[in-house]
């Protein structure tokens, strides 16, 4: 997705936690293109978890026949953008030549490097008919020595996702190593992404990592006595042994792992080096950056304010 101000950083409810958690962020709502989306990640609160930069949570939102979402191309430097679905589908295109759509379960992995675009519509085949969206987009900071890789683009169907079950509780490792399985979608530091199903009064005990957050995208939780709302983000020391609760059946994900560092964000370009973040602007804003085919007629402009 791409914002639609020149700051990615979101104003969002805290509240205040206690024991192993740090902060609990609630974003707020903010309509982007006919359907809502909950930003967690970067808020003033909290910038980054580990790696993790952007968190978004976008629907669900429900289309009628001849509407969608038309994300128009947009371009990303510094970071790979993940999009994970829980509904519905995608239209991904970038400036690599990749045409890809995103079905619930797959995993997009989108590298932006030294400089990438891409779109995000619907196929005419999912307009034809009333539709739901609903799902996550993240995006991961690289470590400093990548982020001036070349670009990339990694597709990972639904049944290559590890599956597995922890204490009667569905989970699946997205990325990196959790529960004694590693998944296949590559990294490129220490990186921890989890979803996991909870039926109401089942526990889970959270994978270590040096830094680490729990997003309810349905139902609560609870930590010892402190409650986890629907569409919060928790943010977790890395104290071992540290177990959640739900309360009601609750879908969440677990992100984390090795901190990278202060990032500079200016829409939605990315850098450890704000005079590179600079240098994207100006190259977007003359053209410079390569076009997605099949989608060239058509493009964000950097916004104003």
């Amino acid at each position: 997705m791409s914002n639609l101000t020149r700051t990615a950083e979101q104003e969002c409810d805290v509240i205040e936690g206690c024991g192993a958690i740090e902060v609990i962020v609630e974003p707020r709502e903010k309509e982007l293109g006919g359907f809502s989306v909950r930003r967690s990640l970067p808020s003033r609160q909290r910038r980054m978890v580990g790696p993790w930069i952007f968190f978004d949570h976008m629907g669900p939102a429900d289309f009628p026949v001849g509407k969608g979402i038309d994300v128009l191309p947009h371009p990303h430097i510094g970071i790979a953008t993940v999009t994970y679905l829980f509904e519905g589908e995608i239209l991904h295109r970038d400036s690599l030549g990749s045409v890809q759509p995103i079905r619930p379960g797959d995993i997009n992995l989108m590298v932006a490097g030294r400089g990438i675009v891409h779109s995000e519509r619907e196929r005419p085949e999912v307009r034809d008919s009333d539709h739901c969206l609903h799902g996550l987009q993240l995006w991961l900071a690289l470590p400093a020595e990548d982020e001036e890789m070349a670009p990339e683009f990694h597709h990972y169907p639904s049944d290559g996702i590890p599956a597995l079950t922890v204490g009667g509780v569905s989970l699946r490792v997205m990325m990196g190593t959790a529960y004694g399985v590693t998944s296949p979608v590559r990294t490129f530091a220490d990186t921890l992404y989890v979803e996991a199903r909870l039926e109401a009064g089942q526990t889970l005990e959270l994978p270590d990592a040096e830094e680490r957050a729990v997003y309810v995208a349905s139902g609560s939780l609870k930590a010892r006595d402190t409650e986890i709302p629907e569409h919060s983000l928790a943010v977790f020391s890395n104290r071992p042994g540290v177990s959640v609760e739900a309360t009601g059946d609750s879908r969440i994900a677990i992100i984390g792992g090795e901190p990278l560092g202060k990032r500079c964000i200016v829409w939605n370009l990315v850098s450890s080096r704000p005079e590179r973040v600079d240098r994207a602007v100006e190259d977007w804003k003359a053209g410079r950056f390569p076009k997605v085919p099949g989608d060239e007629a058509e493009f964000i402009p950097f916004p104003d304010k």
